[in-house]
């Protein structure tokens, strides 16, 4: 379902992105409208699907997950069994936070969000015992430069 976003949409969806727990009075203080229009427009952008499900943003390192590794994955297989398998094997692992099926020499790129190199170590010898892939390469993340969710809401 198509639906025509307009500038005050854009601003309640940019004020939502920031911080989506900010009371209903606040955000139509911000986009300055109203209250009521301002919540027909957030249930009209809802049931449209622009605005998903509600989270939390916790912190990794607060919770003693340091380290976060890219990993890059070839496979010879590209059978529906197999792809079955993997994805299946991915979304039961909860240390897996984005994967990405590729155009070019990689298939596969997977965010994976661990305590160390041994957990890493842990998550990699597991997923290799489920399903067989061709070649993998981890890359340890030194430093986050820059992580968001929020996309740009330019017309």
């Amino acid at each position: 379902m198509a639906v025509r976003i307009d500038e005050t949409d854009r601003k309640i969806l940019a004020v939502l992105q920031e911080d989506a727990s900010q009371s209903l009075d606040e955000i139509a203080r911000q986009v300055g409208a109203s209250k009521t229009p301002v919540w027909n427009r957030i249930r009209k952008l809802r049931d449209a699907g622009v605005i998903g499900r509600h989270t939390v943003l916790l912190d990794p390192d607060a919770l003693g997950f340091e380290a976060c590794f890219f990993v890059l994955i070839r496979t010879s297989s590209h059978e529906a069994e197999w792809q079955a398998r993997f994805l299946k094997a991915l979304k039961d692992r909860p240390e897996v936070q984005e994967a990405h099926r590729l155009a070019g020499d990689i298939d596969y790129i997977l965010k994976v969000r661990v305590e160390n190199a041994r957990a890493y170590d842990r998550f990699y010898q597991a997923l290799i015992s489920e399903v067989r892939v061709h070649n993998v390469t981890a890359l340890l993340s030194m430093e986050e430069i820059k992580s968001t969710t929020m996309l740009p809401l330019t017309p």
